[in-house]
Parts: C-alpha cells; structure tokens; sequence
C-alpha cells in the first residue's frame, strides 16, 4: 500500500472520529448548568465559518466568486438556512434532549431521505436496492428507539423527533449545494454557508445576554468542538479525498456512529440492549448497501433501472 493512500485513509478515519466524539463532547457541555442550544450553534458555527474562510483564502481560494452571480447568492442563502443551519441545530436539539449516540445514528438516515425525496421529485418509482434501503432503515430506527421493546420508546420522544429532522436537514445538506460546490470548492462554499448560518444564529439565539461560566475544561471542549470537531474534521475529509475515492471516504465515514456511541457508553453512562445495538448497525448498513449499489456495473438487461 502506497504511502498515500495510507495518508488518504488515514485522514478519513480521524475526520469521523472527530466528528463523533464531537457530538459526545457537546452532550457533556449541555449538562445541566451548562450551555444552551443556541449558544453552541451560533458560536461554533461563526467560528469555524472565519476560520475556513481564513483557510480558504490562505490557500488563494476567491471567496468572493460566489457573490457574482444573484441565482448562487440565493443558492447559497438556501443552503446556509435548510443544509448547514439546520442540520447543526437540530442534530445539537437531538444531542440535547437525548444523547450522542442516539442523534449521530439517526443523522445516518439521511440516505432515505435522499431515496425519497428524488422518487418523489421524480415522480419514479425507487429502486429495488433503494426499497431494501428504506426497509433496513426503518427497522434499525424502530429497534434503536425501542430497545425491543415495541409498545414503548425508550428514548425521548423529543429525541427521535430532532434525530429525524437532522437526517431530512443532512439530505438536504448533501442535495442543495451541489452546483455551488463544482463551481466554488467545498472550502468556500461550506466555510461561508457556516459563516452566514452562524450570523443568523447569533442574531436570533443572542447568545452573548447568557449568563455562561466555563471552567477550563468547558473552554477547552468548545474549542474541540469548533476546531477539531468542525473545521479540522471537515479539511480532513477533503484532503483524504485526494489520496483515496469518495466511496471509500463514504465507507469509512460510518465510523462516526460507532465511535460516538462507544464513547457515549465509556463516558456519559448511555446504554443500548442488543436489540439498540443490531438498529444502529441496521442504520449504518445503508450506507454500504448504497455504496455497494453505486459500485455495481448497470444491468444491461434493465434498461430503465436507474444507475
């Protein structure tokens, strides 16, 4: 194995593990006493929306290209509310009325998100892989949010609610910029979509009239949670995309869920029966049984079955 492939992969496994512990990290700060919502959204993304733009144009990126043309500016707008914006938000409510674990599984229904809203927008029945999808999905989420016990929930109902609104807030993340980001980069793109999403927060939330009093290690976990469990996270899995494909980046990237939920069992006392545990591997599936689908030659002998 070369060299560089060793650092691709490398990279898109630390991204992930980033990414999960990063949202264990913020269960911590939402303790009681600690940080609201609100206060966390807006300053993580503000934060990291300068720091990527300041990555940006030290890398001699035009951060200012996007602006030219009025139909980006309100695709970008779009983006910055429904992908960016809301997906943060309400992956944090999840975080909040629940637990790490239990949002970053749910986050990973996006793929049937996506599924549905282009066999809808389409008007075309899905595939028969995008069906098994679907039904896989289904049931790890039943089996997560019951434990195995069907006639209750044994997570907060507010919980799986916000769990749902981030995986429909992530497909849209993963359909609405896809013009911008050919045209832009992804460093440009997403570093202003947080930028502007952090704006707003700021201006709805007014997180500076909280009364927060951080010792060293609440500092210390929002600046992971903004530095390494953002912005570093996310320049990792861009750069890993030089060295590996992004099927094997996608692959890697479910190890997101797993870690955030090892490290909700170490530290934060979350627990899963094995019926909890079967869902969330049930969930994590789909997105290799859409990365093996992707993979797959077109049947010739279908000729209308999408590829």
């Amino acid at each position: 194995m070369s060299d560089r492939r060793v650092l691709g992969l490398s990279l898109a496994v630390v991204s992930p593990l980033l990414w999960g512990s990063s949202g264990v990290v913020a269960q911590h700060l939402f303790k009681p006493g600690g940080i609201s919502t609100g206060w966390l959204v807006a300053h993580r993304l503000l934060a990291s929306g300068i720091l990527l733009l300041g990555f940006a144009m030290a890398s001699r990126h035009d951060i200012r290209a996007v602006f030219r043309t009025p139909k980006d500016v309100a695709r970008l707008l779009i983006f910055s509310v429904f992908g960016m914006l809301g997906v943060q938000l309400s992956y944090f409510m999840a975080i909040r009325t629940g637990n790490a674990a239990v949002a970053t599984i749910l986050q990973y229904l996006s793929p049937v998100m996506v599924i549905l809203f282009l066999a809808i927008r389409h008007l075309r029945a899905p595939r028969r892989v995008d069906l098994v999808s679907v039904v896989v999905a289904v049931s790890g989420t039943l089996l997560i949010v019951t434990q195995g016990r069907f006639g209750t929930l044994a997570v907060p109902p507010q919980a799986v609610f916000w769990g749902l609104i981030t995986a429909v807030c992530a497909a849209a993340y993963t359909l609405l910029p896809g013009g911008l980001l050919r045209r832009y980069g992804a460093v440009v793109v997403v570093g202003w979509a947080m930028l502007i999403g952090g704006v707003l927060a700021e201006a709805y939330y007014r997180p500076w009239r909280e009364q927060v009093h951080l010792d060293a290690l609440g500092v210390a976990e929002v600046v992971f949670v903004i530095v390494f469990g953002t912005m570093l996270a996310f320049l990792f899995y861009l750069q890993s995309l030089r060295y590996i494909t992004p099927t094997t980046a996608s692959v890697l990237g479910a190890i997101e869920p797993l870690s955030a939920t090892a490290l909700a069992v170490a530290f934060l006392g979350v627990s899963f029966n094995l019926y909890g545990a079967v869902g969330m591997l049930l969930v994590i599936a789909v997105t290799f049984i859409q990365v093996w689908s992707a993979r797959r030659p077109p049947t010739p002998s279908r000729p209308g079955a999408q590829s």
